[in-house]
Formats: C-alpha cells, sequence, structure tokens
C-alpha cells in the first residue's frame, strides 16, 4: 500500500520590531495602536478580497489589492508579507496562474503568522 506524505507549510514570518517602536515614537501610544488596527483590518480585508477576484478572474483588481498590501505591510514592519504580496503581483502580470495561486496561497498562511505576530509583539509593547 501506497502511503500519502502530508506536508505542513511552516513558514517563519519577520516582523521588524525598529519598525514598529520607531512608529509608537512617532504617534504615541494611541495613534499607534490605531494605525496598527487599521492596518491590520485592510489586510484582513484584502486578503479576503484577493481571493474573490481570484474566483472571479479580475485580474486587475487583485493586481491593485496586492500593490496596497505590499505599501500597508511595509508601513507596519512587516516585510516577508510584503514580499510575497510582491510575488502574487508579477505572477498575476505575467499570466501565470499556477504561481498565481502558490504565491497567493503562500500569502495567506504568511498573512495569518504575520498578523498574529504583530498582536504578540503589541501585546509586549503595551
Amino acid at each position: 500500500m501506497a502511503k500519502l506524505a502530508v506536508l505542513h507549510h511552516e513558514e517563519g514570518v519577520r516582523v521588524d520590531p525598529d519598525c514598529l517602536v520607531a512608529l509608537y515614537a512617532e504617534l504615541g501610544e494611541a495613534g499607534a495602536e490605531r494605525v496598527l488596527s487599521r492596518a491590520m483590518e485592510e489586510l484582513n480585508a484584502r486578503l479576503t478580497e484577493m481571493q474573490r477576484f481570484v474566483d472571479e478572474g479580475r485580474t486587475a483588481q487583485l493586481t491593485r489589492s496586492a500593490r496596497l498590501l505590499v505599501k500597508v505591510a511595509e508601513q507596519i514592519g512587516m516585510p516577508s508579507f510584503a514580499r510575497v504580496a510582491d510575488d502574487v503581483v508579477r505572477a498575476t502580470e505575467a499570466g501565470d496562474h499556477a504561481a498565481q495561486a502558490a504565491t497567493l496561497a503562500r500569502l495567506i498562511r504568511i498573512g495569518d503568522r504575520s498578523l498574529n505576530a504583530v498582536c504578540d509583539l503589541r501585546d509586549l509593547t503595551v
């Protein structure tokens, strides 16, 4: 009998704590918390929206959302998230549907872990 291998994707994420410290220093605790909350809501909304755009074949909107994710992720110190969102843009623009699906799945995995990491760091700063 053949054995089925199950692969578990355990990707490390990187949150730039210096970026968060700078954000808190510049905006103060309340301002930084507002920015982080809005950014995290935006990231969650865009990820959901991107999946819908893929299902509907709306590549221009998918690319726009992914570019927005890059900007937001960079603003709050999530370089791996930003890099993979840019990979989604490049795969989509190249018309490579397999790469697009793979990078979007990776983006969703990294997004979940990155958002949790930011929450953990925020808890440490309070």
